[in-house]
């Protein structure tokens, strides 16, 4: 049966655990607002990588859209999850909604090749039978986001050159709003054609078109290279907003979890002090009692 003091130092070690809850909400919080800062900066390097291929698209339409679509080729398939835990389903979310599209994506499984960036995703895909060609480290901030990319673009380089992939796909987690998180999936590769007609035929809005010296097909290349990088860039900063975002979710229940057992044993800590200090009251009367009975007789 539990003491006083056995109630007091459980007491002690529930304010110590609601203390690291409270920490690990206010950093998922402050990661959260970093990450959409980021996004938003992203938002305008892309703005930049979208007018430098509107001048080249217009000056090259015919040559590239004259030229036959690829065969689709092995399918490609980056799945973003996180190494950290206390993030709630944050990966068997991105998991299983990968394997629901997996199927339909590349029905043949010699044919798919997977990387998983984090190894909780990575432990996810292994229970539900997947095969996981590399496991590369999920970025915990984002000063991460960059050398995560770049692993990532070498890595599609090799599929390519070694295994004639000619599709990739992203799967990761995106915050909607509040704390909600939904699965997303991008088309990494091929690039979309679609997007390209749209970009040749936007008007420039500037009084004069800007002209450029590197030879044209290299720079289309880098620019559409560095628009994969951010296509890259921002699915993983949306991933770790998400997986933030998942931790305070489950920091908050935590919270008040630890709110109510810490009611409950200072209830406890209050009646079983009370008890304790009625029996003494009781034992000091029945004393008196004893002694005054004792003089009467």
């Amino acid at each position: 049966m539990a003491t006083i003091e056995t109630v007091k130092t459980r007491i002690v070690t529930v304010e110590l655990l609601q203390s690291v809850v409270r920490t690990m909400k206010t950093l998922a919080a402050v990661s959260i607002r970093k990450q959409e800062k980021a996004i938003q900066t992203l938002a305008e390097y892309s703005r930049t990588i979208e007018l430098g291929l509107v001048v080249l698209l217009r000056q090259a339409t015919a040559e590239i859209f004259g030229q036959p679509a690829t065969e689709p080729g092995s399918l490609g398939v980056v799945i973003l999850g996180s190494d950290q835990g206390l993030c709630g389903r944050f990966n068997e979310q991105v998991v299983s909604f990968c394997r629901e599209h997996l199927g339909r994506l590349e029905p043949r499984e010699s044919c798919r090749h997977i990387l998983c960036v984090g190894g909780r995703a990575h432990a996810n895909l292994a229970e539900s039978g997947e095969q996981v060609d590399e496991v590369h480290p999920a970025p915990v901030s984002v000063t991460g986001i960059l050398s995560a990319v770049n692993s990532i673009l070498l890595t599609v380089d090799a599929w390519r050159s070694r295994l004639q992939i000619g599709r990739v796909v992203v799967f990761h987690n995106r915050l909607v709003y509040g704390t909600v998180c939904a699965p997303q999936i991008l088309m990494l590769l091929p690039f979309d054609r679609e997007r390209l007609r749209e970009l040749s035929a936007r008007p420039w809005t500037g009084p004069t078109i800007p002209r450029h010296t590197m030879d044209r097909d290299r720079l289309l290349s880098l620019l559409i290279r560095h628009s994969l990088f951010a296509s890259l860039y921002l699915s993983l900063a949306e991933s770790l907003a998400a997986e933030n975002a998942s931790r305070l979710a489950s920091m908050q229940a935590a919270e008040k979890n630890i709110g109510e057992r810490l009611d409950e044993l200072n209830l406890l800590f209050r009646d079983m002090r009370q008890s304790a200090i009625t029996e003494e009251l009781l034992d000091i009367v029945a004393g008196f009692e004893a002694m005054t009975s004792g003089r009467n007789d």
